[in-house]
């Protein structure tokens, strides 16, 4: 794969990003979702200034990732969950590394303190994923949630503390 590209996410992104997104709910192991919101549930739910996409050598956006707040409560200003979702036709290419690297550096620079990720614990790519780009394992969630077939399914919590936000 030719080199990828990282630019903030726009709103006529949301095509490309809601077909990627749609990519991972198929799989049944990214999300218990089972269909993509419109884009202004998508919009309202996730923070303005952490949302990337990842373009590939011919200027296609081959994945997205973005935070979403953790609680209203001023106190948890600083915590935030993700998201990161790559294309079916470049997983395991390094789209998600590049994703979630500037994910992390936007985060920190919008004083994000901690990032947390919930992974279903048998999707063992996101988890590596995670793991290398500092994310360790707090816990797991036991039969949290259904997925679409009807079975229960645990979900691995993993957090990421930044070095810099939040560090004193």
């Amino acid at each position: 794969m030719r080199a990828v590209t990282i630019e903030r996410m726009r709103a006529d992104h949301w095509p490309a990003v809601r077909a990627i997104y749609e990519e991972g709910i198929a799989t049944g192991s990214a999300t218990f979702e089972r269909m993509a919101p419109e884009w202004e549930a998508w919009n309202h739910a996730h923070r303005p200034d952490c949302r990337l996409v990842a373009r590939d050598g011919s200027g296609a956006i081959v994945g997205w990732a973005a935070v979403s707040r953790y609680s209203a409560r001023a106190v948890y200003s600083g915590v935030a969950e993700l998201s990161v979702y790559v294309a079916a036709g470049v997983r395991g290419r390094g789209v998600g590394r590049a994703l979630l690297a500037a994910l992390v550096a936007a985060s920190e620079a919008a004083g994000i303190w901690t990032l947390q990720a919930g992974v279903m614990a048998d999707n063992v790519a996101s988890m590596a994923l995670h793991e290398s780009c500092g994310f360790r394992r707090v816990g797991v969630r036991e039969r949290i949630g259904r997925d679409a077939a009807g079975r229960w399914r645990d979900v691995v919590l993993l957090e990421r503390r930044s070095a810099v936000v939040g560090s004193r």
